[in-house]
């Protein structure tokens, strides 16, 4: 070994104490879709690609609705899977289905044309009152049950992003957006009162300021555009009120959250309901609002830095942020926190890898895309691994 190497690794051995757990010692209390953790990734990644009841590929969304069931978005498979209380044992079969005409079926749209019965990569998933709402984002619109589905194939009570149920084009085939388009939602979320949409394609989150009640209903507000009309990546120049690939969207410290993965980051704004356009108060996981490499343009991650977060929710006050690329979940105590003080999914902050580097387990995760929070459970959307977990949070 040179003196260049040796050097470094002592470097990386300092590097890697082992950080506070933001989650349960011990892993998931509950697997959904792995049907043994045993099974080496490739035997697991084939299991899960074959669809049925208890299988998931690549799930990027799930949430427990005010009902007490478990919905998650089985994006692979173009379905929506639910369980009407939540699974108690590992590889529980899903109870309710829609998306497609039975368990064992899989295709975009159903291999059909856009319906109220169709979806094509569902993602982002969030209780909506007492209902549902879901981001089919390559249909470009949401979904929005009043009441959370108690059966199968229960058509959605209104659309977003298009003026009906049988319409899915990008911006409803206009050369560009406005207030009642959207271009590959990823991620939703409701505070309580307002609706939040990740417009992912569009480079923008929109609010609407109570439940829409009408198919095809314009926003209200717009962040990361200076109107309804643009979408420019970053809105022409990378700043604290640009945004690039927004996806996940969570109230905070009486503000609000957007993971930002295009730029690496994650935005805070100290209103909960920011005006149009407005510019982030805090930049976390950049060193100013003009930074946007992953890892802050180094290899290994730091508590401070991020590759790729898709995923963010609220425990107790704290801030879970699925730091996705680093298959890892951080927590913040405060938003004016430089790194994070705990973590899931690796050993120390200075390490990387999916499954740190190693077959699956309950303790690992690899490409955590979703994360939803219910009293002291964290839902995790471990896609990589096809894979839902059900996993207590620590403190």
């Amino acid at each position: 070994m040179n003196a260049q190497v040796f050097h470094v690794s002592l470097a990386r051995q300092r590097e890697r104490t082992a950080a506070p757990e933001a989650l349960a010692r011990g892993g998931a209390r509950v697997m959904l879709g792995a049907r043994a953790e045993t099974l080496d990734d490739i035997l697991l990644a084939t299991a899960s690609i074959v669809p049925a009841a208890d299988t998931l590929f690549g799930p990027r969304g799930a949430t427990i609705t005010r009902d007490g069931a478990l919905w998650v978005c089985d994006t692979g498979h173009h379905r929506l899977l639910g369980w009407p209380s939540l699974p108690d044992r590992d590889g529980e079969a899903a109870t309710w289905l829609f998306g497609q005409p039975d368990f064992d079926r899989e295709g975009r749209n159903a291999n059909g044309p856009v319906s109220a019965q169709t979806l094509n990569v569902p993602t982002g998933i969030c209780a909506v009152g007492d209902g549902l709402a879901v981001a089919d984002a390559w249909n470009h619109r949401v979904l929005i049950w009043l009441r959370s589905p108690a059966s199968s194939h229960q058509a959605p009570d209104v659309v977003l992003g298009q003026a009906d149920l049988d319409s899915g084009g990008i911006n409803r085939g206009c050369d560009g957006p406005a207030a009642d388009t959207l271009y590959w939602p990823y991620g939703v979320h409701f505070d309580g009162e307002r609706l939040w949409v990740a417009d992912t394609g569009n480079r923008r989150v929109l609010r609407w300021d109570r439940v829409p009640e009408r198919n095809g209903q314009a926003a209200d507000g717009v962040l990361g555009q200076p109107d309804f009309l643009h979408r420019d990546e970053n809105a022409g120049g990378i700043d604290a009120g640009s945004l690039r690939w927004p996806h996940a969207i969570a109230h905070w410290n009486g503000g609000l959250a957007v993971a930002d993965a295009g730029n690496n980051r994650v935005l805070f704004w100290r209103d909960a309901a920011p005006r149009d356009h407005a510019p982030a108060d805090i930049v976390i996981g950049q060193r100013d609002a003009q930074a946007v490499d992953h890892n802050r343009g180094e290899y290994w991650p730091t508590a401070g830095s991020f590759n790729m977060p898709y995923a963010a929710a609220v425990h107790r006050g704290r801030l879970l942020v699925g730091d996705t690329a680093n298959s890892r979940i951080l927590r913040y105590d405060a938003p004016d926190d430089a790194e994070a003080l705990a973590l899931a999914g690796q050993f120390s902050f200075a390490d990387k890898g999916d499954n740190r580097w190693q077959p699956a387990t309950r303790e690992s995760i690899c490409w955590p895309y979703n994360l939803s929070v219910h009293g002291d459970l964290c839902v995790i959307a471990d896609s990589g691994n096809n894979r839902v977990l059900l996993w207590e949070i620590a403190g």
